[in-house]
Parts: C-alpha cells; sequence; structure tokens
C-alpha cells in the first residue's frame, strides 16, 4: 500500500501568521517547503538565492501563484475555510481512492511514497483559474495550490485526481520540460483531465478544460495543429496556457484564449477514448504519439 504522507501545513500557517514578518520567509521556505526539497531541487529551484533578489524558493512560489507570506488578513481568512473543510482529510481520502482505481488497473507511482501539501494561494494570480491551481508532475510529490471559494472548494478531488495521473503518466514516461513538444504536452493535460473527468464527472474539472465554445476550441485546435511538433517551454507554454498567460510571462503570444492547450488536450483524449474503445488506464501507459494519431482530430 502506498505510503500518503498529508504535511500538516494548516498547522505551519497558524505557526507562521503568529510570527513577525521578517522570520516568515525562512520559516516558509524551510519549515514549510523543507520536505518538498528534492521536488524543488529537480526543476532547478534553490532553497535560498547565492544573493539579495536572485531565483530561489519564495521567487518560484510567488511567481506560480502561492499567496505571500505577509498578506496576513486574507491568508488567515482563507486558512480558516480550508480547516472548515477539513483540506487534509480529503486530500487524503481523495488520494487513497484514486491510487486505488489506478491499482485495480495495474498502475502505480514509482517511488515508495507520496508527499503531499495545501498552500494558499494568490487569489489575483490565479484568477484566470479560478483561485486553485496544483502541481504533480514530479512523481512522489503533489501540491495544491488554493484560495478557497465556492467554485473551486467542490472541485479539490477533481484536480487532485489531475495531478496524481501526472505523477502516474511519469513514472512510466519521461518528462523533459525544456525538450517536450506541444503534442506530447497536450495528451499530458489531457489525459490528467480525463482521469479526473471519469472518477469525479466533466463538471468538476477546472475552466481550463471545460470553458471553450466549439468555434474557439475548433479555432485553437487548427492553431495547434501547426506547432504539435514545436519545442521549448517558452514556446510550449504560449500555445498551453494562451496569450494573457503568455505576455504576463514574457512568452510569444500564439493568438490563443487562456488555457487553450488544456481544452484542446482534453477534447483530443476524450476523441481517442471514444474511437479506440480503450479505457483512460489503458490510455495511460500509451505514447502521445499514438493517441493524437488515433483522435483523429490533427
Amino acid at each position: 500500500m502506498m505510503n500518503i504522507c498529508i504535511e500538516n501545513t494548516m498547522h505551519q500557517y497558524e505557526i507562521l501568521y503568529a510570527m513577525p514578518e521578517e522570520k516568515r520567509e525562512d520559516y516558509f521556505r524551510y519549515t514549510m517547503m523543507g520536505p518538498f526539497a528534492e521536488m524543488w531541487k529537480t526543476i532547478h529551484v534553490p532553497m535560498k538565492a547565492s544573493h539579495a533578489g536572485a531565483y530561489d524558493i519564495m521567487m518560484a512560489t510567488r511567481m506560480l501563484g502561492y499567496l505571500d507570506v505577509n498578506e496576513t488578513e486574507i491568508g488567515q481568512a482563507g486558512l480558516k475555510k480550508l480547516q472548515d473543510i477539513g483540506i487534509n482529510r480529503l486530500a487524503g481520502q481523495t488520494l487513497h481512492y484514486c491510487i486505488d482505481r489506478m491499482g485495480e488497473a495495474g498502475l502505480r507511482i514509482g517511488t515508495e511514497s507520496l508527499r503531499f501539501g495545501a498552500y494558499l494561494a494568490n487569489p489575483q494570480k490565479l484568477a484566470y483559474t479560478k483561485g486553485y491551481s496544483g502541481f504533480g508532475g514530479i512523481p512522489g510529490y503533489i501540491q495544491l495550490m488554493i484560495y478557497p471559494n465556492d467554485y473551486n472548494i467542490p472541485r479539490i478531488p477533481a484536480i487532485l485526481a489531475h495531478e496524481l495521473h501526472h505523477n502516474i503518466r511519469f513514472s512510466y514516461f519521461d518528462w523533459d520540460h525544456g525538450n517536450i513538444s506541444v503534442g506530447d504536452y497536450i495528451i499530458v493535460e489531457g489525459l490528467a483531465d480525463s482521469f479526473a473527468s471519469a472518477l469525479y464527472g466533466e463538471s468538476m474539472l477546472g475552466p481550463w478544460a471545460t470553458s471553450f465554445d466549439g468555434e474557439d476550441l475548433f479555432y485553437s485546435i487548427e492553431v495547434i495543429r501547426q506547432a504539435l511538433e514545436v519545442k521549448g517551454f517558452a514556446e510550449v507554454s504560449s500555445y498551453m496556457f494562451g496569450d494573457e498567460i503568455a505576455r504576463e510571462q514574457g512568452y510569444p503570444p500564439a493568438g490563443l484564449s487562456f488555457g487553450a492547450g488544456y481544452a484542446v488536450g482534453y477534447y483530443t483524449v476524450q476523441q481517442f477514448l471514444k474511437n479506440s474503445g480503450a479505457t483512460i488506464y489503458e490510455a495511460t501507459r500509451m505514447p502521445a504519439a499514438e493517441i493524437l494519431e488515433g483522435s483523429r482530430i490533427f
């Protein structure tokens, strides 16, 4: 049975908000992110910058949409909501359930344990995704970033399923951030959302997968069709996240709405599953090229 370690970040936030502001960064850096040091190292984020203003965990987490440690008032309000819904208990139950479903299909994470942490998000920074996001790209680690609201609270199990799927997929396929193609990336995300949809229903997916009308979806497919072989993180990100995020991050815009690559990826995988009769569990171990071809979209 998979050993799931749920970090008690709710208690850690209580300690953090009781501290003077000048002590909070190091507490967040070493105590709250310390258990994930190996995850950050894998994606080349140093725990502490060599000099002031250089890239490290504090800069990376702010860029990714975690709430600044000195935002006490909205932080404490968000913390209370997460405590009220029992986020750690909910996460533990959800992750066990998802792992059990995968295990029944003969799929497993290629690590001995899975470490999970829930963190407060910056609601302005993550406004596009309705205040929540996650990271599960390194097997053995999952983080949820959330500023709880009426939209995202019911969708917590589905996003955890999505991130857990990344852990599974990348236990069978190598993930090279700098060398991934647009075609590979849309399938990674489409599979993750298809797994979440299979377990919790399409209505529980985030806005990145299901907020497109038909016209925008088919336009996005045409743009992405020309770019399936494009590689490089900045270039690929432009197609995955859309123009608004691309401009924010300094990537070249590709003429796409927010989350286009996710929406196209979900549609592509869904079409593949319909055409092939394969289950999401079978598709999880299939190469991206086979799914792209079998979808008959491109």
